[in-house]
């Protein structure tokens, strides 16, 4: 019996040493105060990229893989708001951190994040009033959208690319791709003086948008029509009507290439199916 107590106070004290004081992410910023020259786990469970005022410097040490945080204070640190983005969603997480010298203070325990459930959908999440899910193809259920996906993936890639981190809308499902093979964009406005370059591509479901930003070589203005665009696109959006002359801020913007089922490079090889170009003008950006 003492043994069997022993053993219990033992394990006891186990479970004390190697507590994880647990967090939930309900779009309020969440405290993590930090200890100089101690380092504090977050466990956040999905990959992010940590946006930190360049004010910080060498006070704070920041690692991160796998879905855990690293963070060590080399100095004490006034409160200080850091930006956790999920790469693949582009959700943001906010915490806000200050570091003192522990004086003597036990070490402080990991971390663990969790999202609140019933989380908000805005662009691709289901609608209660809207009719029931469809059934996909392949046997699943498809479940309604309140936007299209065209309009959604290239609404985040424009944020993306535009808008502060801050600002970028967290998009469920949505995954940065990187392509299989660098594509040949050389034809997809011929004739016209320009660069072509593939800046990023993220997919949905069977929707890939890729970002291709494009850059006036000539003197003169260049009006950019859609309808000239080469290539198997679901729809096609100008961040810019025009490009301004070359060697301006104006020369350059980016078009936004929606495909279904295959990536860009294959989008722009010969296809049997007829070209649907879904056309709008500016990015609504938000």
């Amino acid at each position: 019996m003492r043994h069997t107590a022993l053993f219990i106070a033992l394990w006891l004290g186990c479970g004390a040493v190697h507590g994880v004081e647990l967090m939930t992410w309900e779009r309020l910023p969440l405290a993590v105060p930090l200890q100089v020259g101690q380092e504090r786990v977050l466990f956040i469970d999905q990959n992010v990229r940590v946006g930190a005022p360049r004010s910080l410097g060498d006070k704070l040490r920041i690692q991160s893989t796998g879905g855990t945080l690293y963070l060590r204070a080399n100095a004490p640190i006034e409160p200080t708001r850091l930006q956790l983005q999920d790469v693949q969603s582009g959700e943001l997480i906010l915490i806000d951190i200050a570091a003192s010298d522990p004086q003597g203070a036990a070490a402080l325990e990991p971390i663990r994040i969790v999202k609140a459930p019933g989380k908000p959908t805005r662009y691709a999440g289901t609608v209660s009033t809207r009719p029931k899910a469809m059934k996909h193809p392949t046997g699943k259920v498809a479940a309604p959208r309140e936007t299209p996906l065209p309009v959604t993936l290239t609404r985040y890639a424009a944020q993306n690319l535009y808008a502060p981190l801050r600002t970028v809308e967290p998009l469920p499902g949505v995954v940065a791709m990187k392509p299989r093979r660098p594509p040949e964009l050389s034809n997809l406005l011929p004739g016209r003086p320009l660069s072509v370059t593939l800046l990023g591509a993220w997919q949905l479901d069977d929707h890939i948008v890729s970002a291709v930003r494009l850059r006036n070589l000539a003197q003169a203005t260049l009006a950019l029509d859609p309808r000239e665009l080469q290539g198997d696109f679901i729809s096609a959006t100008f961040q810019h009507p025009d490009l301004g002359p070359a060697h301006r801020p104006s020369d350059t913007t980016v078009v936004y290439l929606v495909t279904r089922g295959r990536d860009l490079a294959q989008a722009l090889q010969p296809s049997l199916s007829p070209r649907l170009h879904s056309l709008t003008g500016s990015v609504d950006e938000k």
